[in-house]
């Protein structure tokens, strides 16, 4: 590399030294002085050409048109290409990437067919950092860093003090992280000022038809950014500057919504470590992202391995905490103990003791493993507790518990949401109660056409399957009955969070209805552990 640069007029001691540091003095021709790129003195003082163009920038007297062959050089020698293709970000550069980057940190694979690197499409933001600071001039063909929306777009509502530290924890963490807070506190306002924040091409994926809706209405409440809001879902396919999706339609276009977006929101972010959805996490190549989940871990441990690409867990409070702070409506958990009948349980004892035979000490995740690798005893062992589980949910104890609850609260004025797992008990407590029902296999206009009753009703009572588990939105429901469910905390706290939006003078209760003696209690102590 023989690189020349003039500089005209004297310099000063200190100017002289730092052009040294990378440069050898030739002399000088008239006024001017003379000086040669040394690598060796570049290498020793860690400049690279574009540190030395900067450099030479900032100083009067410079040959501009020394200046534009330093930089020519730079940009033809010291170049690395980005680009997407297919579900890879490849990079390409004539230069030895090995020995200016930490490849397998990058996730950096060499293609020697291709003669290109190859990396996971969510690396792009991490690669383009790190080849820029080795002092490469990057040529982006992938363009989501400099993206901008068509116009600034801004938040008109107000963030709670809470709100504003989980958005500035965000920040923080490179414009990454999973925000993890209770139903009712407000998470997508949060999103809404991220998006207002960046400015960007923002996707939002979430996991209902319900929550589409629920998002569109938050950007038209929280933001002036109407017209810009696109809806891409079964058979509503706009795209927008703002797109919101569901995670299946978001998995279906991902190679399209791969390039085109800037910033993406995972709504409910539990979903995000499934089989079938983390491809999204893999495979966006968004820069700026936001998880958001009422608790960010999952029962099978999968979170472990997803979070870490959308940045971590950057903020989290209980609903306890946020209950105390008077941002949600006080709270009790009462339990409800009923007794089986004397013929159910000799039944669910037998079925009790047949299990553990059966699966000799096993977890209940390795059962079902062996049994979908066809272990008979794992099979039999699951049919014997999908019968210790009926007999618990349809005991006679269980609904007129649910019936007395139900009454005595509606004759105090409050609205009541029943949560169960199975239709059929769902069914039976509407029917003895004369609650409205709302359960999964219900159409879309069904659902609406209930959920609109229950919300006109001053009082009243709503049994729910899982369905009513994400994207019930019921401001003013302060009485829950946990008539059945699981183990797991991320749903419990979910239930919860239905009862606890804040309404002046309001405060809720949950019921647990658990029957004694019953795998109920240990599930109970599980799902508690708040």
């Amino acid at each position: 590399m023989r690189l020349r640069f003039r500089v005209r007029g004297w310099l000063k001691k200190h100017e002289y030294e730092e052009l040294t540091e990378f440069s050898r003095y030739l002399g000088r021709e008239g006024d001017t002085a003379l000086f040669e790129l040394d690598e060796e003195r570049m290498k020793a003082s860690r400049y690279s050409l574009r540190d030395v163009y900067l450099k030479l920038s900032s100083l009067e007297g410079v040959n501009e048109e020394d200046l534009k062959e330093i930089w020519k050089a730079y940009v033809t020698t010291y170049r690395a290409e980005l680009y997407l293709e297919g579900d890879k970000l490849k990079v390409y550069s004539e230069q030895r990437l090995g020995d200016l980057v930490d490849l397998q940190r990058l996730g950096m694979r060499y293609q020697r067919e291709e003669g290109v690197f190859a990396a996971p499409p969510y690396r792009y933001h991490d690669i383009f950092k790190a080849l820029s600071s080795a002092g490469l001039y990057i040529e982006d063909r992938v363009k989501l860093l400099g993206a901008r929306l068509q116009r600034e777009i801004k938040f008109t509502g107000t963030l709670r003090s809470y709100q504003q530290e989980a958005l500035e924890a965000w920040k923080k963490n490179d414009y990454k992280g999973v925000i993890a807070l209770p139903t009712g506190a407000g998470k997508t306002v949060i999103a809404v000022a991220a998006t207002a924040l960046l400015n960007v091409p923002t996707l939002v994926i979430v996991y209902t038809r319900d929550h589409v809706r629920q998002w569109t209405e938050a950007f038209a409440k929280f933001s002036d950014a109407a017209g810009l809001v696109g809806k891409y879902y079964g058979d509503e396919k706009t795209m927008g500057p703002i797109t919101i999706s569901t995670y299946q339609s978001a998995r279906m276009m991902l190679n399209k919504f791969s390039s085109r977006f800037s910033f993406v929101i995972f709504d409910e972010a539990h979903h995000l470590p499934a089989e079938k959805f983390r491809t999204l996490a893999f495979y966006l190549a968004a820069p700026y992202r936001m998880a958001l989940s009422a608790t960010p871990e999952r029962e099978d441990g999968k979170h472990v391995e997803i979070f870490p690409l959308v940045g971590g867990v950057v903020y989290y409070k209980s609903p306890q905490e946020l209950a105390e702070q008077g941002f949600l409506a006080p709270y009790a958990v009462k339990r409800v103990r009923v007794e089986l009948s004397p013929e159910e349980m000799k039944r669910y004892g037998e079925l009790r003791d047949k299990f553990r035979t059966l699966t000799e000490g096993r977890t209940f995740q390795e059962v079902v493993e062996m049994a979908k690798r066809g272990d008979k005893a794992s099979i039999e062992a699951l049919k014997l507790l999908a019968e210790m589980r009926s007999i618990v949910q349809y005991s006679e104890s269980k609904l007129k518990a649910a019936e007395e609850i139900i009454g005595k609260e509606l004759e105090r004025g409050n609205k009541v949401i029943v949560f169960t797992q199975l239709r059929e008990q769902a069914e039976e407590v509407a029917r003895r109660t004369g609650a409205l029902l709302l359960h999964g296999e219900m159409s879309e206009k069904e659902r609406e056409s209930v959920l609109r009753l229950f919300k006109s009703q001053p009082s009243g009572a709503l049994v729910v399957t899982t369905v009513g588990d994400e994207g019930l939105d019921i401001p003013d429901a302060n009485v829950g009955v946990l008539l059945s469910g699981t183990g797991s905390r991320r749903q419990f706290i979910q239930r919860l969070g239905r009862l606890l939006r804040p309404k002046e003078g309001k405060s809720a209760v949950l019921y647990e209805v658990i029957a004694r003696g019953t795998s109920e209690e240990y599930q109970s102590r599980k799902r508690r552990s708040l």
